[in-house]
């Protein structure tokens, strides 16, 4: 009789033990089941921000200045201030923008001082890449002699005088230009450039 009361509990033990063995182990594999979908839940969300942020790179690179855009954003802009239908920008809008590069030139030093920086080779308002211009060598030399510090005074009149005389012959262009333009707008159009700085 005492032996099967051992026994009986023997065996109740190792049931006990079994049970408890497997509802430990349970939790064990969920939490494993549950580290490897979040590694890959994990992995498939980072998978796609990363292909997200790849796919934006191209477009932040293409947000980089475009002078060509730059030139038609400035064109649609004056053409609107002028008040220009497209029928007429084709006929006055080259001549509006030839005397606001050239009225740049001469109040801003050329066009390194029109954008407050020293330019080389630079997009004019008509888009294509054109070569400095007289009064822009002079402005660019006499900016260079003056970052010297050991420049001469006599070297830098000499230059000045270069730049005053650039830009006197710019003024000329510009006038002449001016006239021409007078003669393709109208009398609202005229007045509009007047109040814009273009025309006098």
């Amino acid at each position: 009789m005492f032996r099967r009361r051992v026994i009986f509990g023997l065996v109740a033990c190792l049931l006990a033990v079994l049970i408890v063995g497997q509802t430990l182990s349970q939790p064990a594999q969920r939490g494993q089941g549950g580290g490897q979908g979040g590694g890959q839940r994990g992995g498939q969300v980072g998978g796609q921000r990363g292909g997200a942020q790849n796919s934006q790179r191209p477009q932040m690179q293409g947000r980089q200045f475009d002078p060509q855009r730059m030139q038609q954003m400035m064109q649609q802009r004056m053409q609107r201030q002028v008040g220009a239908t497209d029928a007429e920008w084709k006929t006055i809008g080259p001549g509006v923008m030839k005397v606001s590069e050239m009225h740049g030139q001469v109040t801003g030093g050329g066009r390194g001082g029109m954008f407050g920086g020293r330019r080389g080779p630079t997009g004019g308002p008509q888009g294509a890449q054109t070569q400095p211009t007289e009064l822009d060598k002079a402005t660019q030399q006499l900016q260079t002699m003056l970052d010297n510090e050991s420049a001469k005074p006599e070297d830098i009149e000499k230059q000045l005088t270069v730049l005053r005389t650039a830009r006197e012959k710019t003024k000329k262009e510009l006038v002449a230009e001016q006239q021409k333009l007078q003669k393709q707008v109208t009398v609202r159009q005229k007045a509009q450039l007047v109040l814009m700085g273009l025309l006098d």
